[in-house]
């Protein structure tokens, strides 16, 4: 067994060791800027180039004598020494790595993993920590949810009053789903568009694309407080600190996911604008819109949105903000990108086939599985194994580890409509690092093995196996982790103790008990 996270595509252990030190020279015929080892002709590391391997794809050989890398570009150059360094575990010892040939490459392209920073904001430094932990697991998009109800996170220079505005509230919602508790306090944070360049560029070294999401139509509040003509009603609001679940109508607070209007052509002129300054600062291939949890009401008490119903011949308030998609998805064409949304998008017969859906539910949505097995190209996100805002009591890490599109429908004919899967870490009790680490981790690494890992690789006793050897990675890295008692919580009761806790009051429930097994001893 090769300590290695995510297993490779092909291995083979042969005798022997050979030990790499801080000072191990390397020679490449890549840039290779991120490596900080010394250069020389006389090198221990050997890295070639290899046109007839796949963008992602390398090999690996570890010899008495020396390391050869061969890779067809700089990202897979990467991706093997990000395997080396976990070999050679150089960080934590005496550099000595196994002897072995390993042939690999991904299994899926689209290798996500997502960041909601509308309801709880980390900033510059945060998110490029994220993203580091990203390159050494070799995943490959990032998702960025820029905007939402509480919080628009985005610089666009053409509307100002969407960060002056829009980008703070005055309260926010704390202890879980089913409380009503709330704190007074501005909060506030946002990126100027210099910042997202800086970002995207230090995602590109690392060969990850940012996928920007701009919520919509619903999850709209934040950018309706700003311009409150983009709702069906023209009503002043502030955004909301209310994150969901019992909303006390006494707090006037019972408009805080409202949609915004389809009748008005002001609406699409603010959404393309929105969009051309988004677009010129990714450079991605897509543009996610969300358009998850769109409520109808308004839309069927506007009469400028029933006349668009009528006029355009659509069958009902699905079919809106299926014509409402296909416009945004004709402009977002224009610019070169594909539009994804969340899978509740298909519900409207009407949308166009090019867009990407993002498969989310916790339950089987039978419009998902009719679309990707039509042809439809797909994202799986499953709630239950890949949310990973849930306590481990909710969801244990083998949820995620044996996750597999077929059990939401998808045909194994059809896998190939497949564009890869993503983690979400959804963030409205998720307020800083500490608890940002402990439910990523090791689900990430999970993440990371039913991503790129062949599925006939897939063995849970053999992952666990090297999620051991790998968690003296965590302390080297700073990073907070799930114990064993915490990720693999298999008692009934402490399950429905946490899940109560979680929703009614107590969200940092599992930071205290992995503190407290820590102090055990336990790792």
């Amino acid at each position: 067994m090769l300590a290695l996270i995510p297993s490779p595509f092909e291995c083979e252990i042969q005798q022997g060791n050979y030990k790499l030190t801080q000072n191990s020279k390397v020679k490449s015929d890549f840039e290779l800027s991120l490596l900080k080892a010394p250069r020389g002709e006389d090198a221990e590391i050997v890295i070639e180039k290899n046109p007839a391997l796949s963008q992602e794809e390398y090999t690996l050989d570890v010899h008495s004598d020396g390391i050869k890398i061969t890779a067809s570009t700089q990202t897979g150059a990467y991706y093997a020494l990000q395997s080396l360094r976990q070999l050679s575990r150089i960080e934590l010892a005496d550099g000595e790595t196994p002897c072995c040939s390993i042939k690999d490459k991904p299994r899926f392209q689209w290798r996500g993993l997502q960041l909601d920073e509308s309801r709880h904001f980390f900033g510059k430094e945060e998110v490029k920590r994220y993203l580091d932990y990203m390159f050494m697991m070799k995943l490959n998009v990032f998702h960025w949810h820029l905007t939402d109800d509480q919080g628009w996170r985005i610089e666009i220079k053409k509307y100002p009053l969407l960060t002056e505005i829009g980008s703070k509230r005055e309260e926010t919602h704390v202890d879980g789903w089913r409380t009503t508790h709330v704190v007074k306090g501005r909060y506030e944070g946002y990126y100027t568009q210099e910042d997202i360049k800086d970002i995207v560029e230090y995602a590109r070294q690392r060969g990850i694309m940012v996928v920007p999401e701009i919520d919509m139509p619903a999850h709209f509040a934040a950018a309706m407080a700003a311009y409150p003509w983009l709702g069906c009603r023209e009503i002043k609001t502030e955004v909301p600190g209310y994150f969901g679940g019992r909303v006390p109508l006494s707090r006037g607070i019972r408009d805080w996911n409202r949609t915004a209007c389809m009748g008005k052509e002001s609406t699409f002129e603010f959404v393309f604008n929105v969009i051309d300054e988004v677009c010129a600062l990714f450079d991605a291939p897509y543009f996610h819109i969300g358009g998850d949890e769109a409520p109808r009401n308004e839309w069927k008490k506007c009469p400028l949105c029933q006349k668009v119903i009528q006029e355009n011949h659509l069958n009902n308030e699905d079919d809106l903000q299926g014509w409402f998609n296909n416009r945004i998805c004709e402009y977002v064409k224009s610019k070169g990108k594909r539009l994804i949304g969340w899978n509740e998008i298909l519900s409207a017969k009407n949308l166009d086939h090019s867009v990407v859906a993002q498969y989310w539910t916790p339950k089987r949505d039978k419009h998902a599985e009719r679309y990707v097995n039509s042809g439809g190209n797909m994202i799986m996100s499953n709630h239950k194994s890949f949310y990973f805002d849930m306590t481990y009591a909710q969801y244990p890490l083998k949820n995620t580890y044996e996750y597999s599109p077929e059990k939401f429908g998808v045909e194994s004919r059809n896998m190939k409509n497949v564009l890869g899967v993503e983690g979400e870490m959804w963030t409205e009790w998720i307020d800083g690092r500490e608890k940002l680490d402990l439910n990523l981790s090791p689900r990430i690494q999970a993440l990371s093995e039913v991503a790129w890992s062949p599925e006939n690789k897939s063995d849970w006793n053999d992952f666990k196996a090297r999620l051991d050897l790998f968690k003296p990675f965590y302390k080297s890295l700073g990073r907070n982790y799930a114990v064993d008692s915490v990720s693999l919580v298999k008692n009934p009761f402490d399950r429905f103790y946490i899940k109560n806790k979680f929703y009614r009051g107590d969200t940092h429930l599992e930071v205290k008990l992995n503190k407290k097994f820590i102090a055990k001893g336990e790792k």
